[in-house]
């Protein structure tokens, strides 16, 4: 399969789409945790009881289409193989928790995989929405409307005084997880993010790394998210993490022109050297890849790239990953074989690119 091929049938919508403040903010995620209340929860549910959950979303939500989204496809996490649950960890679609449940997980994905429905996973359901830039209010409506119709269905694990009911404390009430990635190279770069992040943890938010909770922040991103669940309403949640990501996106924008107009030469030096580690390359580890993806999209925000749009780093984000590498090329492949064919695809991806741009020109002249 060619490199364009793959890319068509393997980037979620966010991947390769921007929106509202997509310089800053790569895509907004929206998940509300749920529990049916006439089972054990699924820490402590039966093996039949975990069965009946899943047969429940096979009978009523499998294969149902909707707008704007598409069809509802049913994965079991036991007909998957090692590398496909890891593509989709990879893309955020499923948490790893969900991708180790080989027995009773499973998800339903809808087809621009705007939607993902985790099943059995900590609770016995995760709606989540995931959307490109800053749509945190978008993602909360459609979540609603999913978790809407499968109220009609069952009943919730639901308390007067508490709210929704679910494994882990910290989600009980609205069992909503509101979060935000966010590139802040130029905050890294001068070093206010160590400052700013303690700010923000006193605010009830949490600042965790590209795959949530236990990852580092590699690139340069990072996920802001809230704690509290209890005591809020959705809509005052959603409303207090936008008015911190938008302060976020002014510091760093102002922390970049200001970065770019002190230091002009070496920001440029740095970001054409990282574009020209991605370009020529022979074998690149991922911890290296992060980091020139990071200064090439910092380049393309401030105009220094020109022929490039963002939308391929973030594309180059999730390809160069292992499971991505591993599902393109075939196979498993060793850390070092990795490596190689890591570099391979981030020269072709440019290629790929370089003749998109030439192409416009040539119709354009």
């Amino acid at each position: 399969m060619s490199l364009q091929n793959f890319m068509n049938h393997a980037m979620s919508s966010w991947m390769n789409k921007e929106g509202p403040d997509s310089d800053i903010v790569l895509s907004s995620r929206i998940r509300l945790a749920r529990n049916i209340e006439k089972f054990n929860f699924p820490t402590l549910s039966t093996y039949e009881e975990s069965q009946e959950v899943l047969h429940f979303f096979e009978t009523t939500l499998k294969n149902k289409t909707f707008p704007k989204i598409g069809r509802l496809e049913l994965l079991k996490m036991n007909e998957l193989q090692p590398i496909q649950k890891r593509v989709l960890v990879e893309k955020h679609l499923i948490s790893p928790n969900l991708s180790e449940n080989a027995i009773f997980g499973g998800c339903l994905l809808s087809e621009n995989e705007e939607v993902s429905i985790m099943i059995n996973e900590e609770d016995h359901i995760r709606i989540q929405c995931l959307f490109p830039g800053l749509q945190l209010g978008e993602a909360l409506e459609m979540a609603n409307k999913f978790d809407n119709w499968i109220e009609e269905e069952v009943d919730y694990a639901f308390d007067e005084q508490c709210g929704y009911l679910t494994s882990c404390p910290t989600n009980v009430g609205t069992g909503l997880r509101a979060s935000v990635m966010m590139h802040l190279p130029a905050m890294v770069l001068t070093q206010k993010i160590n400052r700013i992040i303690p700010a923000i943890n006193h605010l009830g938010l949490v600042v965790r790394g590209i795959y949530g909770e236990g990852s580092e922040a590699v690139g340069n991103i990072f996920q802001i998210s809230n704690q509290i669940t209890l005591g809020k309403s959705e809509k005052d949640i959603v409303e207090d993490l936008i008015s911190v990501v938008q302060q976020l996106i002014t510091q760093e924008r102002t922390t970049r022109e200001a970065l770019y107009n002190s230091s002009q030469n070496q920001l440029e030096d740095r970001v054409f050297r990282s574009l020209g580690t991605l370009t020529y390359s022979r074998i690149i580890e991922s911890s290296e890849t992060a980091k020139c993806l990071s200064d090439v999209r910092l380049g393309i925000d401030l105009g220094i790239i020109k022929d490039l749009s963002r939308t391929i780093l973030n594309e180059l984000m999730i390809l160069t990953q292992p499971g991505f590498l591993q599902q393109y090329f075939g196979g498993p492949l060793r850390p070092n074989e990795r490596d190689i064919r890591r570099a391979a695809l981030i020269r072709e991806r440019l290629n790929l690119e370089m003749e998109r741009k030439k192409r416009m020109e040539d119709d354009e002249s």
